[in-house]
């Protein structure tokens, strides 16, 4: 089975036509709302793309025409400006994750060559410490900057610059023409099992998968959305803010994990893009709500049932007014949540979609722009990845006796290659297949699932497969159990490979169920205890946890949080 188009989609060549599209199309509708100290801001798509303009004009004034721009900061409507000023008419945009280290931002300033980088007034600090390091870097430009400071230019002031140049006729951005199919955009990897890798993007790939997913989930100008996942991550950056540019959408920034309960009632939105961990810690919160009023998680509870069976028996909904409250801490209009980087608890998608807010969860890479797999309005499954976006072909390939397999990609969507690494890219890159390196399966109806990495595989004496991430969900749905990690371990004796975990506890829930502030190494162990041998209980002999450790301290993660298993597999 695969996804059919849902929903008509306009062709776009590339970025460039993209936002002159949607500039002809919403152009006096909001495409940000920006927050001030005392006030909200609506920013039209004409505002918008007369600041990506002026930018780009003034970026190509200042000498960088066909050089890499890197852009550095938190998810703001100026990073934005400067992505599609670089990309539509100036050069290759480099984006770098706001919480690097100074001396890894250094790298990869210096890996890209890049000419310029822009930042935010938050990471001034950062650049000044490098600055002198950076032998390929020309121009500084902050974007809190008010004035031109010594070697630090004032991103407003660029783009007042620019304006004046396009008044004056200077229409070298404006008439720059784009090559679709060339490296317009370079993004490093923070990968879960290397270090990072510039994977080579360009408009025909972006845009093909802006079209794809746009054709399969309903989005339009009505919709809003909360930008909050990191905006430098493909995911983000090409669905989150790319997709509603050309949908119309409207885009709003959150401004912090604290605030997101804040923000939701201030904006509104309409639409999520979304990690499973953040979905699950929202729907956890639910239920702890519940519970401090007697007798209400019952209620709820019940009230699901009969939501249930209303709209799915009936089609009657009265989902939001049967959860008005819990809508509301969602601003009151959320209706779709699109998630990725690592599988959600199929219980969390039912319950939410109970609740009347769609969760769909999707397959992605950096190297395929990013999506894959998804499931859609019409066709999903909740323990699902979904189907094959149009226009991308998947196989499997080395399928094992339980049907598991490499997912192997080809389609417009996939990579050029990794940046100045010909090695790696012949390692990943054969005959336009793209081989994921992730291992799964599928359905009789064609739907896909995740099995786990194949560099993760933990391999018994009898030549047994162990998944990683197949044990670590099973313990990850303990209530007690914050998340952990699974290896194998030889047994230099018997010769055979036992599955050994790291388990960071829920002190807060333990402490909670245990009726005691004071917690002892030895009640948590015996409980953590108990929770792994219930686990054991319902997997075959050969999969069971042989041993596990406590740890205190949460695992080193990308900002996509998932857990850098080469980082804590080195120091194990």
């Amino acid at each position: 089975m695969e996804l059919t188009l849902n929903y008509k989609v306009r062709a776009i060549s590339d970025l460039k036509d993209m936002l002159d599209q949607s500039f002809r199309l919403f152009g006096e509708k909001n495409a940000f709302l920006v927050k001030s100290i005392n006030e909200i801001k609506g920013i039209t798509y004409h505002q918008f793309k007369s600041a990506v303009d002026a930018l780009g004009t003034a970026f190509i004034h200042l000498g960088l025409k066909d050089t890499m721009i890197a852009v550095i900061g938190e998810n703001r409507y100026e990073w934005c400006v400067s992505y599609l000023a670089t990309v539509n008419g100036t050069g290759v945009v480099v984006p770098l994750d706001k919480d690097l280290p100074p001396s890894e931002v250094e790298n990869l300033l210096q890996a890209s060559e890049a000419k310029a980088i822009v930042f935010s007034g938050k990471h001034s600090g950062i650049i000044e410490k490098i600055s002198s390091s950076l032998r390929s870097v020309k121009y500084f430009i902050d974007m809190d900057a008010q004035e031109d400071n010594n070697n630090i230019l004032s991103f407003h002031r660029l783009v007042e610059k620019g304006k004046q140049l396009l008044l004056s006729g200077d229409k070298s951005f404006i008439d720059a023409k784009i090559n679709p199919t060339a490296m317009n955009m370079l993004l490093f990897t923070s990968g879960t099992t290397s270090h990072a890798k510039g994977v080579m993007l360009s408009h025909k790939n972006i845009c093909s998968n802006i079209t794809a997913v746009m054709s399969t989930v309903h989005v339009d100008s009505n919709d809003a959305s909360l930008s909050i996942l990191p905006i430098h991550h493909t995911y983000e950056c090409t669905l989150g803010i790319l997709a509603m540019l050309y949908s119309g959408g409207t885009i709003a920034f959150n401004e912090g994990l604290r605030h997101i309960a804040k923000n939701f009632k201030e904006f509104k939105p309409t639409i999520l893009f979304a990690v499973p961990l953040l979905l699950e810690n929202m729907y956890k919160k639910i239920w702890e709500q519940a519970e401090k009023q007697k007798g209400l998680k019952t209620k709820l509870k019940l009230a699901m049932r009969v939501s249930d069976t209303l709209f799915n028996t009936l089609r009657i909904d009265l989902r939001r007014k049967l959860f008005k409250q819990i809508h509301e801490t969602f601003g009151g209009r959320l209706r779709l949540i699109l998630t990725g980087a690592a599988a959600i608890d199929p219980d969390v998608s039912k319950g939410l979609r109970t609740f009347g807010i769609k969760v769909l969860q999707g397959y992605g890479l950096t190297e395929c722009s990013p999506l894959v797999i998804g499931n859609t309005d019409t066709a999903f499954k909740d323990a699902s990845i979904g189907l094959p976006l149009p226009g991308v072909s998947v196989r499997l390939e080395d399928v094992d006796e339980n049907g598991i397999g490499e997912l192997v990609v080809k389609g417009d969507n996939v990579m050029l290659g990794y940046y100045k690494n010909e090695e790696a890219t012949r390692k990943v890159l054969k005959d336009g297949w793209f081989y994921t390196g992730d291992l799964g399966y599928a359905d009789k109806s064609g739907f896909y699932y995740i099995s786990g990495r194949k560099k993760n595989v933990i391999v018994t004496k009898n030549g047994k497969n162990i998944y990683p991430e197949e044990v670590e969900a099973y313990l990850n749905k303990s209530p007690f159990i914050l998340e952990s990690l699974v290896w194998g371990q030889l047994d230099e004796k018997s010769g055979e490979t036992f599955v050994n975990a790291q388990i960071v506890p829920d002190f807060e829930s333990i402490r909670q169920y245990l009726g005691s502030e004071q917690l002892t190494d030895d009640e948590c162990l015996r409980l953590i205890d108990s929770e792994v041998r219930n686990v054991n209980k319902n997997m075959p002999l050969y999969k069971r946890i042989y041993d596990f450790s406590i740890r205190e301290t949460e695992f080193v993660k990308t900002t996509t949080k998932k857990i850098k298993r080469y980082i804590e597999e080195k120091i194990k």
